[in-house]
């Protein structure tokens, strides 16, 4: 990976389903310039990998912890990761 990139792993928590969370992610991901993807994940929380300059990174996690209007975030937990995502940023199920 490059020095210049990180890649961290979120778990947000709250009322994050069904208020255009995921949609709302992908668009701020991409205004920053980030790589990764973002998804629901069956306990009601949603996960996202965030690659990208380390700067930007960290605007998308504080973004995070904010959501969008209709949402309700409670945490936002983060991990460092070691993998590296292909260009561009997906919404997965």
């Amino acid at each position: 990976m490059d020095e210049d990139r990180v890649t961290v792993g979120v778990t947000v928590a709250g009322r994050v389903q069904g208020v255009g969370f995921r949609a709302w992610t992908k668009a701020e991901a991409e205004t920053l310039g980030l790589s990764g993807r973002v998804w629901n994940d069956a306990d009601g929380t949603v996960g996202a990998i965030l690659a990208g300059a380390p700067r930007a990174v960290q605007e998308m996690v504080d973004r995070l912890r904010k959501g969008p209007p209709s949402a309700r975030v409670d945490t936002v937990d983060t991990q460092p990761m070691q993998d590296d995502p292909e260009p561009g940023f997906d919404v997965t199920n």
